[in-house]
């Protein structure tokens, strides 16, 4: 049996065949409820829901305090590796996404080098995962202007789907899709049977800094927010559910942050338009009003915005319009997110969040009344369903025991320094949040058990990394996508 170190910790034991044993808890997350439940599990797989009794058993008694629930399934993750590893990495990435209860991503196919934008590149990718990750690992692929009319072989070779933009990326080695590409990527999707998950901004409706400003827009966030106005998600929110209507394409929109595009996703799923969306931690628990001066660890595209946005993105969860809360996780070194001494303009974008996701939102939800049971499919079959994966962020016969423990009620103070996190730099450092993974299980073996330790004491672990490289051969024929 698994123990954890002094302090709490990442463990993990050999890789082979899944864990057998019992876990008991008096909530546990089964068809949408909570109820009590024995989950029991042989060689990582569930074979039994039992009721609990008080029978002599040997299980794993999870404290009245606390809730088991799936592993959790984080959709959009930024792991870098191979080629910008500095900023993350399959070890590290991995290890933080135990600690925050997740047990199966996938992963983007940048800002790693190569971009997995040909069977190649995604076997050097794998190559990478293989020996480094300590949870379940699917990949998407890529659609850019140089692979357009040769998506099949990279779908054949595994990948959930293909992520494009249409706005700059941000590197060069992953060019944007003008309407025209979009077109063509749309149709040659419908046709291999795949899903398009798009970066939804529309250059020309983005205000960029003069020439002479060589990208600089100062420290004061209010500029960068100007840039990049709510119209420019709005259009192409617009254009993604044209081509998704005429080509009969699966599409997925990405971190959704104007609500004011809900009404129109709202409609086109109502009109049965192959459509599913997602938005992120930090649009649901941040706002713009808040943001301080020269603070760029804020700096994500598209922005995070007001108040009164947010209240109507909370809107869109609690009324199902959105699919999936996922963490876009999109870390980089500090230096990156400093440079220019905090210019907006000139600084790296991106949230690193993996860690800490269900905590934060569970924080918000509750300030606002809303009951946990609203978020946990955002966080299980929501984006699970968006990426066509089987299986995965359920509590049911048949699944793999990928469970977690979640204390509903533990104090979460944030330390950057003290998350698994590879760069000690994130939008949630300082902030104190409510509700925390305490153990995670990984096909029934144990990946993470923290127990009481000084507040934000950094986890030590022992550990073999023993997570599964996912392969999407055919997508889920009953994701109710048609």
């Amino acid at each position: 049996m698994l123990e954890p170190e002094p302090g709490g910790g990442v463990v993990a034991a050999e890789r082979g065949r899944g864990g057998s044993g019992r876990v008991r808890a008096g909530r546990a997350w089964v068809e949408g409820a909570f109820r009590p439940v024995e989950v029991v599990f042989e060689n990582g797989v569930i074979v039994g829901l039992e009721s609990p009794t008080t029978a002599s058993r040997k299980a794993t008694i999870v404290p009245d305090d606390a809730v088991l629930l799936p592993g959790l399934v984080d959709s959009h993750v930024h792991v870098n590796e191979p080629g910008r590893t500095e900023w993350e990495g399959f070890r590290s990435a991995t290890l933080a996404a135990a600690a925050g209860g997740v047990t199966t991503i996938v992963d983007m196919p940048l800002n790693s080098v190569p971009a997995t934008t040909t069977p190649g590149a995604l076997t050097i990718k794998k190559s990478a995962a293989a020996p480094s990750a300590f949870i379940d690992v699917g990949f998407w692929g890529g659609a850019v202007p140089e692979n357009l009319g040769q998506l099949a072989p990279l779908h054949e070779a595994g990948v959930y789907g293909f992520k494009c933009f249409l706005a700059p990326s941000g590197v060069d080695e992953f060019g944007h899709l003008d309407r025209t590409q979009l077109a063509a990527a749309m149709e040659e999707i419908a046709a291999i049977g795949s899903r398009l998950i798009v970066h939804a901004e529309d250059p020309a409706l983005l205000h960029e800094p003069p020439a002479e400003s060589h990208g600089a827009l100062g420290r004061g966030y209010d500029a960068f927010l100007a840039s990049r106005p709510p119209a420019s998600e709005a259009s192409a929110i617009e254009a993604v559910i044209a081509e998704a209507r005429r080509t009969g394409a699966r599409a997925h929109i990405l971190h959704l942050s104007d609500a004011g595009s809900l009404p129109v996703i709202r409609a086109a799923k109502a009109e049965g338009v192959a459509l599913t969306v997602e938005t992120c931690p930090h649009y649901l628990t941040i706002v713009a009003e808040e943001i301080p001066d020269g603070a760029a660890e804020f700096k994500c595209c598209p922005p995070i915005r007001e108040a009164s946005n947010r209240d109507l993105l909370w809107a869109g969860v609690v009324d199902g319009t959105i699919d999936a809360i996922v963490s876009d996780h999109s870390p980089s070194t500090v230096d990156l997110k400093r440079s220019g001494g905090g210019d907006f303009g000139l600084a790296w974008g991106g949230i690193a969040g993996l860690q800490v996701g269900l905590s934060a939102v569970w924080t918000e939800a509750r300030s606002r009344g809303i009951p946990i049971e609203t978020i946990l499919p955002l966080y299980t079959t929501g984006p699970a369903r968006v990426a066509g994966l089987d299986g995965v962020g359920a509590i049911e016969v048949g699944a793999p025991a990928h469970l977690t423990v979640f204390g509903l009620d533990d104090p979460y103070p944030i330390d950057a320094r003290a998350l698994l996190h590879k760069n000690p730099i994130t939008a949630y450092d300082h902030r104190l949040l409510a509700g925390r993974v305490r153990r995670t299980w990984l096909r029934g073996r144990a990946i993470f058990n923290v127990t009481e330790g000084g507040a934000g004491e950094a986890p030590r672990f022992r550990a073999t990394p023993k997570g599964r490289l996912l392969s999407a051969r055919t997508l889920a024929a009953a994701d109710g996508l048609g």
